[in-house]
């Protein structure tokens, strides 16, 4: 699944590809934004640690990751 956070004061977004579930994911956004947690925490697939101040935080856009295909197609 990949997960959109729009961080203020920067011109990018963060983009994780997370193995965690669409429920925990909004979960801890929510928590996050609420005021409950000073961080927002995600792990990406790989096991990388994401933290994000909830002050920061614009938005967050969860939905299924891309499936891009690589390659050459044989028509």
């Amino acid at each position: 699944m990949e997960v959109k956070i729009g961080v203020t004061e920067s011109s990018r977004e963060l983009v994780v590809n997370s193995g965690q579930s669409p429920e925990e994911v909004e979960t801890l956004v929510a928590e996050a934004l609420s005021g409950k947690k000073d961080i927002l925490s995600l792990v990406d697939e790989k096991g990388r640690k994401y933290l994000v101040q909830s002050a920061k935080v614009s938005y967050v856009e969860i939905g299924p990751a891309d499936s891009r295909k690589v390659g050459f197609a044989t028509s």
